[in-house]
């Protein structure tokens, strides 16, 4: 499956802008991690990845990541895409763990780019282009703040890849940067 067909995939299970913009940050994220990372010739399956990852959550919150295989399989998308999408939900509604460097980036940032995307748009740029990690951080330990962004999941995702937190923040705030989506 290319960018396109995913896109189209998407666009179809979901109306909302918000779950639109947040499948194209992610993509992009998962995008530029794949080359940061070593794995170039991968960037356009990390991306579709990232676009797809939420395709089920609009329509089907409750049964997140448990209703989107079967709508990939229904479209004829691979098992690996598959795998790798509902592995961001380990812990939450499936037991399939992050195994693949990809899978692991995916369910570190996915959380991520939405408290970042908080952050930002409060700045006086509301922007990520001169977005700082300690402004990150201050947000992240308040509860309150962007209270939908799983804190926990965040940190477990930073573990799994054997980066603090603080790298994470950093290199996932340098993603976002190149992100079109991105206000």
């Amino acid at each position: 499956m290319n960018r396109e067909d995913a896109w189209a995939l998407l666009t179809q299970y979901n109306e909302g802008e918000f779950h639109r913009k947040h499948a194209r940050i992610v993509g992009d994220v998962m995008r530029y991690f794949a080359r940061e990372l070593g794995y170039g010739d991968e960037e356009e399956f990390w991306e579709v990845v990232g676009i797809l990852h939420d395709l089920d959550y609009e329509r089907y919150p409750e049964q997140h990541c448990i209703r989107g295989p079967e709508i990939m399989r229904e479209h004829g998308v691979d098992e690996r895409t598959i795998r790798a999408c509902a592995s961001h939900c380990y812990g939450i509604t499936v037991d399939i763990a992050p195994e693949h460097e990809m899978e692991k980036v995916l369910f570190a940032t996915d959380e991520l780019t939405g408290l970042i995307g908080a952050v930002a748009v409060m700045r006086p740029s509301g922007s990520v282009s001169d977005l700082e990690v300690k402004s990150v951080k201050k947000k992240f330990k308040d509860k309150r703040f962007a209270a939908g962004c799983d804190r926990e999941v965040i940190q477990k995702g930073a573990q799994m890849l054997g980066w603090d937190l603080d790298t994470l923040m950093e290199r996932t705030i340098l993603a976002m940067r190149e992100s079109d989506a991105v206000a």
